[in-house]
């Protein structure tokens, strides 16, 4: 079970989430036009996954904290700092090239969730579950893109909230707190902005 685990835990990882997403968001939002997905959503894949895990996992190799995961909560400060900066710079690219409202709803709900996951990181000392956080939130904007139908990932969702907990990574409160913000902050936000620039 340990091994199911970790798979879960790897394939089903906030920056492999954070880097599909904006992609599947774009090609709806672009009226499947190849080009503008690719971009669009590549904006917000690279500057909201590629380039903070590309940090994480260099600083796991320094020591700098405990893995790619960054599960002790202290070691979360940089990471969850420059994932902010990086997806700023992305937002702003957004805004400055005139992206489709979903994709730019998308990259302020995401920034939003990470001003709430530092909260609650450090302000309230909790350590939520990222993961949880991330997958809840996906399922929310793609139900919301493609309809009911990908409510199916909620399996994928319960898979990679067990295994967190399974693998002692995070308690059942710390998983729970994270499917909440994520369905809250992340998928409700999202809905809000998207709602409000329509």
């Amino acid at each position: 079970m340990l091994r199911v685990a970790r798979l879960a835990t790897e394939v089903m990882a906030p920056w492999v989430w954070v880097l599909t997403l904006p992609l599947a968001v774009a090609w709806s939002a672009t009226a499947h036009r190849p080009l503008p997905a690719l971009g669009w959503g590549l904006l917000i894949a690279v500057t909201g996954s590629l380039l903070p895990m590309a940090l994480i996992v260099r600083g796991a190799k320094q020591g700098k904290w405990d893995g790619h995961h960054v599960t002790n909560r202290a070691g979360r400060r940089v990471p969850l700092l420059f994932a902010g900066v990086s997806l700023g710079l992305g937002f702003a690219g957004l805004l400055a090239g005139g992206a489709p409202a979903p994709l730019i709803a998308l990259a302020a709900s995401m920034l939003a969730s990470l001003v709430v996951a530092v909260a609650i990181t450090f302000g309230a000392k909790f350590k939520i579950s990222l993961h949880a956080a991330v997958a809840s939130a996906a399922v929310v904007v793609l139900t919301l893109t493609y309809g009911p139908w990908a409510l199916l990932l909620t399996l994928l969702v319960a898979w990679v909230a067990w295994s967190r907990v399974r693998l002692r990574d995070h308690t059942t409160p710390e998983v729970l707190a994270g499917l909440l913000m994520g369905v809250v902050v992340g998928g409700g936000g999202y809905w809000a902005l998207l709602t409000a620039l329509s």
